[in-house]
């Protein structure tokens, strides 16, 4: 651990979680309408260009140098959609020269990467999660809200391996009656690529996706389906707290991973924070409300990074243990505004 995350003891949750992965989004603006994050009828088409109303790149360093003291190694650059952001390169740039940052990634729809693949690459951006929720045109037309073209993914995919991104991960939602007849497609092109498909059940995030439980198609018979097709192993996980259930393809084929906070949910081990554009902190994807840390930025980063320990301590977030119960808020921050 650096010098720097040595400053704080680094705080735990009233669950006992340390603070390791920031989710960091930086516009909330996106060019597709995906119906389960930012569907058309529900959020108009220039939401989230104010920009005005964003975290400035100098309030972003101090941001993430105040968390980098808590002991935060993972960070994660999100939206709405991330290159969207003007001059995106260059926070990428002072966010890499950060000590501490073990891991910089970025999750994108890829479609704007043939133009900004290589620059980011060279700003010292380390990995990137791509979404892909279907390979067939016209049905991934149709997911993105008509704003978006399968064509377009592949091309930005294409760029980044260019530019030296030589492990991608590719993320689907996997919905009953929409797109699950997708999976096998997607591995069927990325089989042996080196990438990893990873496959998320639909969840309950926002209020304005209209979510269906009954859509939900779970892990296990995803799992199932897939190992008919080509045997799989399990893997363990990289470290703990990871997200997805890892297994490898027996033939040597790559790995495949599984993503079930609706099935299988893993909020014991959750040490993941987001931050919205405008500065607000969310402690969970299925959040109610939200914290404003734009005053305590405006004092520094040892000032905030107090701020932000206090504020982690209070923390006892595990929504998809107790979806469904009384207890579970009714109400969640739309994925759009903090990524997913």
């Amino acid at each position: 651990m650096s010098a720097l995350a040595q400053v704080f003891d680094a705080p735990r949750d009233r669950l006992g979680r340390p603070l390791r992965d920031l989710r960091l989004s930086v516009i909330e603006a996106c060019n597709f309408r995906c119906g389960y994050c930012m569907p058309a009828d529900k959020v108009p088409d220039d939401h989230g260009f104010d920009a005005a109303a964003r975290l400035s790149f100098d309030e972003i360093e101090t941001l993430v140098r105040g968390a980098v003291r808590l002991g935060m190694t993972k960070l994660r650059i999100t939206g709405g959609e991330p290159l969207l952001r003007k001059g995106l390169p260059g926070l990428i740039a002072r966010l890499s020269r950060i000590e501490g940052i073990e891991d910089l990634a970025m999750t994108t729809n890829g479609s704007l990467l043939p133009r900004h693949a290589r620059a980011l690459r060279e700003a010292g951006l380390r990995r990137l999660t791509i979404s892909l929720d279907a390979l067939d045109a016209g049905l991934f037309r149709e997911l993105s809200g008509g704003r978006g073209e399968v064509s377009d993914v592949l091309a930005g995919i294409a760029a980044a391996e260019s530019a030296g991104f030589d492990r991608l991960k590719i993320n689907c939602v996997v919905q009953r009656g929409v797109n699950d007849d997708q999976p096998v497609r997607l591995l069927e092109r990325f089989r042996g690529s080196g990438h990893v498909v990873r496959f998320i059940e639909y969840m309950d995030v926002g209020t304005c996706n209209g979510w269906q439980r009954e859509r939900v198609v779970p892990s296990a018979e995803l799992r199932d389906r897939i190992h008919a097709r080509w045997p799989l192993q399990s893997l363990d996980a990289n470290y703990r707290g990871e997200v997805a259930e890892r297994h490898a393809f027996v033939d040597g084929g790559g790995e495949v991973g599984f993503v079930s906070s609706v099935t299988a949910p893993f909020c014991g081990d959750c040490h993941r924070a987001r931050v919205s554009a405008d500065g607000t902190l969310y402690t969970c994807l299925f959040a109610a409300q939200g914290l404003d840390l734009r005053p305590a930025l405006a004092h520094g980063e040892v000032a905030f990074a107090g701020y932000l320990a206090e504020a982690w301590r209070g923390r006892a977030d595990r929504y998809s243990e107790v979806r469904g119960s009384p207890r579970a808020p009714k109400r969640h921050v739309e994925m759009f505004l903090v990524g997913g």
